[in-house]
């Protein structure tokens, strides 16, 4: 059976992202991008890893340009954007597509798991959010409006479980 922790990506700075290095702990997968409404919610992500990180939370930011151009910049653009803006220091992986035929297998995968409302399965904008358990199963699935905060209880479950 296939887990979160199967899968690989890129990293923003180029090296690689492989989930396996964090199998055990909880994982908070969010498609992000620079130039969206709902960007401020870096501040509130970072919050939860540097919060929750300790007790085994590991947050993954996915830059994504498929919704209104809403992530234009390169990796370096991205990842000093993220970090003087937002004091970002979790990881962040290179730009990914969440939807379409380019959709990155995670993303395909986690679609699969978890459906959005109405039993839509497509991302629907920036910063959608799935929740991962120890386990490597998906636990749910937020939409972009969810506040990062909101999902502490559900975090912190995943953490004791």
């Amino acid at each position: 059976m296939t887990t979160a922790f199967d899968f690989k990506a890129t990293a923003l700075d180029g090296q690689p992202l492989d989930l396996a290095a964090h199998a055990g702990k909880v994982l908070l997968l969010v498609n992000t991008a620079s130039k969206c409404g709902f960007t401020p919610q870096y501040e509130g992500l970072e919050r939860l890893w540097q919060e929750l990180g300790p007790e085994g939370l590991v947050v993954i930011g996915f830059p994504c340009d498929q919704f209104g151009h809403q992530e234009p910049g390169e990796a370096a653009d991205i990842q000093s954007f993220c970090a003087l803006n937002y004091g970002v220091s979790f990881p962040l992986s290179a730009k990914v597509e969440v939807n379409g035929a380019g959709a990155h297998p995670l993303w395909q995968w986690l679609k699969q798991q978890k459906r959005g409302a109405l039993g839509i399965g497509a991302i629907k904008w920036n910063f959608s959010k799935f929740l991962v358990g120890r386990d490597g199963k998906v636990i749910d699935r937020y939409a972009p409006t969810a506040k990062p905060e909101s999902l502490a209880s559900d975090i912190r479950a995943a953490l004791a479980g």
